[in-house]
């Protein structure tokens, strides 16, 4: 069993501090959402407003269409995995991970299948009799994540339960929360930071910054068409160059920069919307820069290699335009086709201006 939730104009203040401000969301039955923002932005915030460790300053949360005024966190159809974890040190492993069914009456039988199931999903098998105090840190997460799903709720908040994973089986680990999600239908709300997580696990995606929420939509459409420049600074890397639109037409504006006219296409979105004579930003993917080799493009400089670094399957090369000394970042896979170049190498680069997108300049991520 699965529940949509709805929060509705949501305000939360501490004093004068404004941790949520005019917060909107719907995410829908069996959805696996992600709040995505940096540290302080109130993502967490929020899902305790969900879960009834807080209470909204002004809105309302709605779970399954009932108002969850005055209905506390025990009362909620709703479990939490907290960030330090909460495991009971006098328990062992299966013990922990089955505390619910055993609230509700149910055999040590069962209990010790459930948790024998559980284990193997998270990788810790044959763990079940060892107490807390034997796993390392990312053990522990998992046996979170475990008690979690074993509660069976109808709607499941996850605050960046995987941070103290290593990369390979936090990796794992999402796959296996993906699949989880997808076979029990349970509605995740899942709280992070990180941006492979949230574009690679979820159906939908909320970016939040200083409280605000600056835009909702699938992965694709967060990384390939970002609402504002926050987002396109945010989620993933990107080239900004700043400029003014000089016209626009059929989509494309026409940015006067310091490195020379650039064409990019205007977001589809009305309020992201430019207009001639405004300051915007024109950003670009490292992957969409490309070495030209006198193949013309929309876009196109002449650039000195600064040098290049080697990551396996991707070679990451930076370099200064030669008009303005601006540096730029290109990435290309690594498939043998293009030779390495040495630091001071001369090179003719560019990029589409379907590649490239102008929005209206606002806050930027931190660098």
């Amino acid at each position: 069993m699965s529940a949509d939730v709805r929060l509705e104009t949501v305000w939360i203040r501490f004093g004068d501090f404004v941790a949520a401000r005019d917060v909107s969301l719907h995410i829908q039955d069996g959805e696996f959402f992600t709040i995505l923002g940096p540290s302080g932005c109130g993502k967490t915030t929020l899902l305790r407003a969900v879960s009834g460790f807080l209470t909204p300053s002004e809105g309302r949360v709605l779970i399954g269409g009932e108002d969850m005024a005055g209905i506390g966190p025990n009362r909620r159809p709703t479990a939490l995995i907290f960030q330090n974890l909460a495991l009971f040190p006098l328990m062992t492993i299966w013990e922990n991970i089955t505390f619910s069914l055993e609230v509700k009456g149910v055999g040590i039988k069962e209990r010790r299948k459930r948790a024998a199931e559980l284990l193997e999903l998270i990788a810790l098998k044959g763990h079940g009799d060892k107490m807390v105090s034997e796993l390392s840190g990312g053990q522990k997460q998992r046996v979170a994540i475990a008690r979690a799903l074993c509660a069976q709720p109808q709607v499941l908040l996850l605050d960046e339960p995987l941070s103290a994973l290593d990369l390979k089986l936090r990796q794992h680990m999402r796959t296996e929360l993906r699949a989880i999600q997808q076979q029990v239908g349970i509605t995740f709300i899942y709280i992070t930071h990180d941006q492979g997580e949230a574009l690679t696990m979820s159906d939908n995606v909320a970016v939040m910054r200083e409280g605000i929420v600056e835009q909702v939509s699938d992965g694709t459409t967060i990384y390939d068409e970002p609402d504002t420049s926050f987002v396109a600074s945010f989620v993933g890397e990107n080239n900004r160059f700043v400029g003014k639109v000089a016209r626009i037409s059929a989509g494309i504006a026409e940015v006067n920069t310091e490195d020379g006219v650039l064409r990019a296409r205007c977001s589809t979105n009305p309020q992201s919307a430019v207009s001639k004579g405004d300051d915007v930003f024109v950003f670009v993917r490292p992957e969409s820069v490309r070495f030209l080799d006198g193949a013309p493009t929309d876009n196109q400089f002449k650039a000195k290699v600064y040098h290049e670094e080697f990551e396996g399957n991707l070679w990451q090369v930076f370099l200064d335009l030669a008009s303005s000394q601006k540096r730029v970042k290109m990435s290309y896979v690594n498939d043998g086709s293009i030779t390495p170049h040495s630091a001071d190498t001369e090179v003719a680069i560019g990029f589409s201006e379907r590649a490239a997108i102008a929005l209206p300049r606002g806050p930027l991520a931190a660098e």
